[in-house]
């Protein structure tokens, strides 16, 4: 694997955190620092969360440190082969290749026959490179980059005042990969990746994606907020209209019961007027 970026962007960051990773699955790891003592390495580290000091101290972990100049290619990668030979690591990290300087086809060799030993002994290594400026490639990427089977990109963007730092794959080989730029900060308990957001104008990061989640957020609350007043509406008119369906029920029901009054009142009226002709006409001596 072959992590790449600008000086800032966390490269050493996240090969410790692969460190870490593997001696915390009990495996052994092979650390070669060629810019830094591993004293300077561990410190470093501690400053965002990751104790590799303890994993020294377990025996999984072990530095080796040598500034490039201080061999030529050839005692660099005898040096390295005698060091895995000793140590028997399951990973191995190289920070950074970028540190050599020479003939690109001499850098070239140099990393194939480590890769070569790295794939024989089935040892994932990961390397990281110093990015140069802009958008070409210097020597040690283009030798290195045919040989990854994973490459990650480590970039700056700048916007809206702010720098962020977002992380995305070049190429890994054998297996299908995500094509999304993935927002990451530094923090005091290691790499955190933040999920991608992706607003109208692409992939958003830093302040400009907290305006777009704050913009969101209000949006949401306003429609909220109409969908709760039109619902307050509705229950009123279904309130009113209940009471006026009540309001004709009871009003249905009194004409009703006035009807019925009518009714009985009338029967009796009739059957008054019944006994009043039968007692007149037996006054009168006439038979029915």
């Amino acid at each position: 694997m072959l992590i790449s970026g600008l000086a800032g962007t966390g490269k050493s960051t996240f090969g410790a955190s692969f460190v870490d990773a593997a001696c915390c699955r009990g495996e052994r790891c092979l650390y070669f620092a060629f810019e830094e003592s591993p004293d300077q390495v561990v410190r470093n580290m501690r400053s965002v969360g990751i104790d590799l000091g303890r994993h020294l101290e377990a025996g999984l972990l072990r530095f080796e440190a040598a500034r490039p100049s201080l061999y030529g290619f050839e005692m660099h990668l005898a040096r390295m082969n005698r060091d895995i030979e000793q140590f028997a690591p399951t990973t191995l990290v190289v920070d950074p290749i970028s540190a050599f300087r020479g003939p690109s086809t001499e850098i070239h060799a140099t990393l194939i026959r480590l890769a070569d030993i790295c794939k024989t002994r089935n040892i994932t290594a990961l390397f990281t490179s110093l990015s140069a400026s802009g958008e070409l490639m210097d020597e040690s990427e283009r030798s290195v980059s045919s040989l990854m089977d994973t490459w990650i990109s480590l970039k700056d963007l700048e916007a809206n005042g702010e720098r962020n730092r977002v992380l995305y794959l070049l190429k890994s080989r054998g297996m299908n990969h995500s094509k999304q730029l993935r927002e990451y900060r530094l923090t005091d308990h290691g790499i955190e990746l933040v999920d991608a957001y992706i607003g109208p104008d692409g992939v958003l990061t830093g302040a400009a994606r907290m305006a777009q989640e704050a913009r969101e957020r209000d949006a949401e609350i306003q429609r909220r907020q109409v969908t709760e007043r039109r619902r307050r509406d509705v229950a009123r008119k279904r309130a009113a209209t209940e009471r006026q369906i009540a309001e004709l029920r009871s009003a249905i029901e009194a004409d009703e019961a006035e009807i019925a009054t009518l009714i009985e009142q009338e029967e009796a009226r009739e059957t008054v007027l019944g006994a009043d002709r039968e007692a007149m006409a037996r006054s009168r001596g006439v038979r029915r």
